[in-house]
């Protein structure tokens, strides 16, 4: 089954950190936003990490890189000022919700806080 990464659970993934054990399996068929492949290129040069070829090895086990159409970005702003508010998430957050809404997926995710989201959506938090 198809899943919807957010940028947490890549980072979760490439750095080792708790739960990352969670996202490998899921990772053949996932899709990913092209904005949380940006927070996770932006996070992962904080941490000095070489990114150079790194989209190509997520796309060689079966990470499929999607663009942040305009529907998804209207969907992202309908969010924004409903439902997820009080909740703190971000553009880049909202864009993975958004992408997962669009497609109909579930979203496998490190934010707790996602939970608490009443979504017709399923939110998978894997820590």
């Amino acid at each position: 089954m198809s899943v919807v990464l957010d940028a947490s659970a890549l980072l979760a993934f490439l750095h080792e950190e708790p739960g990352g054990e969670v996202v490998s399996p899921a990772l053949d068929g996932a899709r990913v936003s092209a904005v949380n492949w940006s927070e996770v290129l932006q996070k992962s040069l904080q941490r000095k990490v070489d990114i150079e070829g790194m989209q190509q090895e997520f796309i060689e086990v079966g990470v499929a890189f999607e663009p942040f159409t305009p529907q998804q970005a209207e969907i992202a702003a309908c969010l924004r000022s409903s439902r997820t508010r009080n909740h703190g998430l971000s553009m880049a957050d909202r864009a993975c919700l958004a992408l997962a809404m669009d497609k109909a997926l579930p979203v496998l995710t490190a934010d707790r806080a996602w939970a608490a989201l009443d979504l017709d959506l399923e939110i998978q938090v894997f820590r």
